[in-house]
């Protein structure tokens, strides 16, 4: 298993934010430090992270559903709640897959398994996040069009995968992008306030009965639909391009 795998089944984080603590020397593996990224884990290796053991755990999945307030974080420097206030102390080595800001409710998948999290939060999957929204004023349905083809915002250009009105101020939201509050910044742009955002789905898991602050565990089942919903919303790679052909000078034959 590859080292960067193996700490995020231990519940260091993401491959990503693994790859990261394995480049600045915090990893160890038989009592060597580990310089390589691409360096893999036997099962008979002791991996240590800042001296400290590192277990890989059964990989674990939770779904949450996130009540308006609570912060996205296993800890808050000014001592706000935060989603791990809802789980007992057995989920305290799970990790969050991608965000929801304070104010924004509804399904944030926990889970310590590394490659889920990758799986779901690049943008080369286009996994679809579907979102409740509610405006502060009635939706101008000409806007619609501008949002779905793409606006500039802080962070980048953004647009929606799909936007439905079921009521004057009231739609529903699809996202394949993960740009920081994307949603509410896309509404203020075309002049319109956020009152309420709530996450309804992610890939093809949807909770309608689930209330505020409940969680349960995902079945394997679930789990290989999330995985098969990424792999559907791949993007091709674009084959590498074919270097230019220098050109000949006039009047020169080869």
């Amino acid at each position: 298993m590859r080292l960067n795998r193996f700490l995020a089944a231990a519940g260091f984080g993401s491959r990503r934010a693994c790859d990261e603590l394995i480049a600045s020397g915090a990893v160890s593996m038989n009592s060597h430090a580990v310089e390589k990224l691409a360096t893999t884990v036997g099962e008979a290796d002791e991996v240590r992270v800042n001296g400290r053991i590192a277990r890989a755990a059964r990989l674990l999945h939770l779904i949450v559903n996130k009540p308006r307030g609570l912060i996205v974080s296993k800890a808050d420097e000014k001592g706000r709640d935060t989603v791990f206030n809802l789980l007992p102390p057995q989920y305290s080595n799970l990790f969050h897959v991608g965000r929801l800001d304070k104010e924004s409710e509804g399904l944030l998948i926990l889970t310590n398994d590394g490659d889920l999290a990758q799986l779901l939060t690049h943008p080369a999957h286009g996994v679809e996040k579907e979102y409740d929204v509610t405006l502060d004023k009635p939706f101008n349905l000409e806007d619609a069009a501008k949002m779905l083809k793409g606006i500039f915002i802080e962070g980048g250009r953004a647009r929606f995968e799909n936007l439905r009105q079921i009521a004057p101020t009231r739609l529903k939201v699809v996202l394949r992008q993960g740009i920081k509050r994307q949603i509410r910044l896309m509404f203020y742009d075309r002049g319109y306030e956020v009152e309420r955002l709530v996450r309804v789905r992610i890939g093809p898991i949807r909770e309608p009965e689930m209330r505020a602050g409940m969680y349960r565990v995902l079945a394997p089942a679930e789990v290989s639909a999330l995985r098969a919903s990424a792999a559907k919303n791949t993007k091709p790679k674009r084959p590498p391009r074919k270097p230019n052909r220098p050109r000949k000078a006039p009047g020169v034959l080869n």
